[in-house]
């Protein structure tokens, strides 16, 4: 009897160990469905109805948060829930920015009432009257044109004011269209009495909308020049970003580990460019590697050599775990030229996708592409795009804990590919002073992400100097400065997104050698671990590897690097 009491004692604590396990990730889930859904259900991102939804779930499931009990709950899901505490925590307070931002502008569209309750009753097939609804819209045409009318006097404060207004009106816009082509075609009525309406009062809100995007102060300047328009974001929410991402630094001390890079790199390439022969004027030695393109159509079979030759290097020094369907499945295909003037370079995952010039493309265009993607850059971003870096990242993610997919981090994402360029380094992968400056190119150009960057979203550089800076610090061809440039800011990547480079890669080297260097794990243990344990920052990646014990509120606090 004793025996079976213990027996089931047993078996209640595993089922309560499982129960909670299964509550946090049910809850990731279900946060994750429960945002899709909201989304497609509120599809005028930028309206008081979308914000007061929004930030009700999210104040609603921040509550249930703390109701979990953390103490009872195992170690991944402990980890698991300051994941998703984490998460919710930083949806929620950028969701309030966007949401005081409409705020000043929400009164361009005061008139706007009637067309945001069409647009909601669609959802549910309402059968309107179409003759009174023509009228309502006609009205509300008229009402567009007063409203522009009174604004010709109270131009906004700043550009960004006027570019969240334009966007609300674009919003509204194509929650008009989407709503009126449910019923057009399909309810005679409808189609007979809305056509001209829906018709003038679209063209009249897309005026609306080209007037609002210019209408601001003249001491307010959008474009510099260089026909980069972006959203510098602050100090404030640049340091709440980093919070949210376990980055314990200041924005100025990050500038300050970069240029600590930059030194390291500075030093490097004039070693090679003395080893070339050029002494130590370096931009003469990266002009003669830059011109060691190959010839047009030679550049797939360049690849597919410097990824063949990147997976032996690991393999025969046994670096980390490559499954066989890795190396099988991953493909190449090549970017067209209107995704060039964003991404001048390679973009990496499953396919490869290569940047290099077509027929299309002018001489000048030709030329800059082949020489920013000669073999010696591409010695480092073949590696990083493939394997051991995006496509190895993806194939993993999709195989071991798909479910933390969500907390989702540049950190970790690009962190590791560029910590691989690190790596191979310090394992003489670069073997010729070519390939050396072709890999030292890139790392500087990541110390420079940092500086233009956050100097970026910090107003203290504008988009021309962040050209000019990568052209005349790092060496870039002017046109692939531009349109990195324009990829970092226009590109629909986060403000943190071009730092994550360095300083992830900087985290997980500062984690190895925590565990690796001091014998606790060996080197291929420690990277397939990484792998294994899914796209999280990289502190709480750290959590996990060394059993540091945490609470619910655990904050970032792990200084990676040194700061002079």
């Amino acid at each position: 009897m004793r025996f079976h009491s213990y027996v089931i004692f047993y078996v209640l604590c595993c089922f309560t160990f499982s129960a909670h396990a299964q509550e946090v990730e049910v809850m990731i889930t279900r946060y994750t469905k429960d945002r899709e859904a909201l989304y497609r259900k509120y599809p005028v991102t930028e309206s008081a109805g979308y914000y007061d939804r929004f930030i009700r779930y999210q104040e609603s499931f921040a509550k249930e948060l703390k109701s979990v009990n953390f103490d009872a709950l195992q170690r991944t899901e402990q980890i698991d829930f300051i994941l998703l505490k984490n998460q919710v925590e930083k949806d929620l307070y950028f969701l309030r920015l966007d949401q005081a931002a409409f705020n000043e502008i929400s009164a361009v569209l005061d008139f706007a009432g009637p067309l945001y309750d069409f647009i909601d009753q669609r959802k549910t097939g309402k059968k309107f009257n179409s003759d009174v609804l023509a009228k309502t819209f006609d009205d509300v045409n008229r009402a567009c044109s007063v409203k522009r009318t009174t604004l010709l006097e109270q131009p906004f404060k700043t550009w960004q004011q006027a570019a969240k207004a334009s966007a609300a009106v674009n919003s509204l816009r194509d929650g008009i269209q989407e709503a009126y082509k449910f019923y057009s075609g399909y309810d005679p009525q409808f189609s007979w009495w809305m056509e001209m309406p829906q018709s003038a009062l679209d063209t009249t809100l897309a005026k609306y909308s080209a007037f609002l995007k210019q209408h601001y102060a003249k001491n307010s300047i959008a474009d510099d020049g260089s026909g980069i328009v972006g959203k510098p974001i602050g100090r404030e929410a640049i340091i709440k970003s980093l919070q949210t991402e376990f980055i314990p630094y200041s924005p100025e001390e990050l500038i300050a580990i970069a240029q600590k890079q930059f030194e390291w790199c500075d030093q490097e390439m004039l070693k090679a460019s003395e080893a070339l022969g050029f002494g130590k004027d370096w931009k003469l030695a990266l002009e003669k590697v830059k011109k060691s393109y190959v010839s047009p159509g030679d550049q797939p079979a360049m690849v597919a050599g410097l990824a063949e030759d990147a997976i032996k290097f690991l393999e025969d020094r046994d670096l980390i775990t490559i499954p066989i369907l890795a190396k099988e499945t991953w493909r190449m295909r090549m970017m067209s030229p209107e995704a060039q003037k964003i991404n001048p370079f390679f973009l990496g995952g499953e396919e490869i996708i290569i940047s290099y010039p077509t027929n299309t493309m002018t001489h000048r265009e030709k030329m800059m592409s082949m020489r920013g993607n000669n073999p010696h850059f591409s010695k480092a971003t073949v590696h990083h795009e493939l394997i051991p870096g995006h496509h190895l990242q993806d194939f993993m993610q999709k195989r071991y804990k798909p479910y933390r997919y969500v907390f989702e981090t540049p950190f970790w994402i690009e962190g590791w590919a560029l910590y691989w360029e690190m790596n191979l380094w310090d394992k003489g992968f670069a073997q010729s002073p070519e390939d050396r400056i072709g890999m030292l190119f890139w790392r500087m150009h990541r110390c420079a992400r940092i500086i233009f960057s956050l100097s970026y979203h910090l107003e203290k550089m504008s988009p021309q100097q962040c050209i000019d800076f990568l052209v005349t610090r790092v060496g870039h061809e002017y046109a692939n400065a531009e349109a990195e440039v324009r990829r970092s800011f226009t590109g629909g990547y986060g403000p943190l997104y071009q730092i994550a480079y360095m300083i992830g890669g900087l985290q997980i080297a500062s984690l190895k050698k925590e565990l690796v260097s001091t014998g606790k794990m060996t080197e291929k243990q420690f990277h397939d671990r990484v792998l294994k344990e899914n796209c999280i920052p990289i502190e709480v990646l750290r959590l996990i590897l060394t059993d540091e014990k945490c609470n619910a509120d655990y904050k970032t606090k792990w200084r990676f690097a040194e700061v002079k």
